[in-house]
C-alpha cells in the first residue's frame, strides 16, 4: 500500500493551492470505486388532509423529487418510528381492514390517536393500491416531507460529548446511488453506527421513497440529511473545516483495517454508486481511499453491506482507540 501524500493541511484550515492533505494521522492515503454493486381506488376516507399529487412508479425513481421526499411511509416499522419520532407532520394513517384488533399493529394504532392522527381501516386491495413498496405489511402513513438539515449544520461535533473521538462529525456521502433499497439500508447502518449526518446529491439520485423509507425502518426519521447541489463541491467545503474525507472503492491505497487513528478524526466516508463505485471528481477530493478485504472469489460487496462494514470499523476505533 501507499504511504499518504503530505502538505501542511490542519483542521479548520484550507490546504494549500494545488495540495490536497497534510499532517495526516497514521492510516490516511491518497487516491478513491465502493463496493458494492393520481391515487386509485375506493373506500372510506378520513380527515386530517395529506398533500395530493402524481404517484412515483413502485420503488421511486431517482433525480425526481427536489427535496428528500419521505411523503409516504409504508411498513409497520417505519410507521411506527414515525410515529415515535414526532419530527414532522403524520397526516393519516392507513391500516388494512383485515388487521383490525391485530396485536401486531396495536402499538401503532395507540401512537395515532396518542398523537391525534387520523386512523383510517381501509380494504387491503385499496391498501396496495396505494402501496409504492412491495410488501407494505398492511401499514401505511402519508406525512409531511422529511426535514432537511443545512450542510453547515453537520460541520460541528455533536452536543454534550465533551469534544471526544466519539463526538468528533462522522458523516457519510453518498455518491449517485439510484436504488432505494440500498440507501434505506445504508441510512439504516448509519443510524446504529451514530453517523451524525448523510450528504445526499440533489440530482441524480435516490431520496427518500417509500422503498427507501422501509428498507430503513424508521431510520430517516432520526439521521440528519442535507441534499448538496454537487457532492465534489460539498466534499471540499467539509475538506476546508478540517474533515477527512475517505472514499470506499475496489480500486484502494489501503485496506480498511488499516485506517488506524483516522477514524478517530474528524471523518466523511464516501460510499460510491452501485457497479460504477465513486465518480472522476469525487475520488480527487478524497483524502484516502479504502477497500474491504475479499478472501472469496468475487470482487466486492453490495454497497448497503460494505457501508455497514465500513460504518461499524470506525465506530469500533472511536469506542476504543486504543
Amino acid at each position: 500500500m501507499s504511504g499518504g501524500r503530505s502538505s501542511n493541511r490542519r483542521p479548520g484550515g484550507k490546504p494549500p493551492a494545488g495540495k490536497r492533505s497534510s499532517n495526516r494521522p497514521p492510516g490516511a492515503g491518497s487516491s478513491g470505486r465502493s463496493g458494492g454493486s393520481s391515487r386509485s381506488g375506493s373506500g372510506a376516507r378520513g380527515t386530517g388532509g395529506r398533500p395530493t399529487g402524481g404517484r412515483s412508479p413502485r420503488g421511486g425513481s431517482a433525480g425526481t423529487a427536489k427535496g428528500l421526499g419521505g411523503r409516504q411511509v409504508e411498513g409497520r416499522q417505519a410507521v411506527r418510528e414515525l410515529l415515535i419520532a414526532d419530527r414532522r407532520k403524520a397526516h393519516e394513517v392507513w391500516i388494512s381492514a383485515e388487521l383490525e384488533g391485530d396485536p401486531g399493529v396495536a402499538d401503532i394504532v395507540d401512537l395515532a390517536y396518542g398523537r391525534r392522527v387520523p386512523l383510517l381501516h381501509v380494504a387491503r386491495a385499496k391498501l396496495e393500491r396505494e402501496a409504492r413498496s412491495e410488501a407494505p405489511q398492511g401499514v401505511l402513513a402519508h406525512a409531511a416531507e422529511l426535514p432537511e438539515v443545512e450542510l453547515v449544520h453537520l460541520l460541528g461535533s455533536r452536543r454534550g460529548d465533551g469534544g471526544s473521538a466519539r463526538s468528533a462529525p462522522f458523516l457519510v456521502a453518498v455518491d449517485g446511488v439510484t436504488d432505494p433499497g440500498n440507501l434505506g439500508a445504508i441510512i439504516r447502518s448509519c443510524d446504529g453506527a451514530g453517523v451524525t449526518g448523510v450528504l445526499l446529491p440533489r440530482h441524480r439520485a435516490v431520496h427518500i421513497t417509500p422503498t427507501a423509507a422501509k428498507a430503513a425502518a424508521g431510520a430517516v426519521e432520526y439521521v440528519p440529511m442535507a441534499l448538496v447541489p454537487g457532492l465534489p463541491a460539498a466534499l471540499r467545503q467539509l475538506s476546508d473545516h478540517g474533515i477527512w474525507i475517505v472514499g470506499l472503492d475496489d480500486d484502494a491505497d489501503r485496506g480498511l483495517y488499516e485506517m488506524g487513528s483516522l477514524a478517530t478524526e474528524p471523518i466523511c466516508l464516501v460510499l460510491g454508486a452501485e457497479g460504477a463505485g465513486l465518480s472522476r471528481l469525487v475520488r480527487e477530493r478524497c483524502d484516502s481511499v479504502i477497500s474491504i478485504p475479499m478472501a472469496g472469489q468475487l470482487s466486492s460487496l453490495n454497497v448497503s453491506v460494505a457501508a455497514g462494514i465500513s460504518l461499524y470499523e470506525v465506530t469500533r476505533l472511536r469506542l476504543d482507540p486504543s
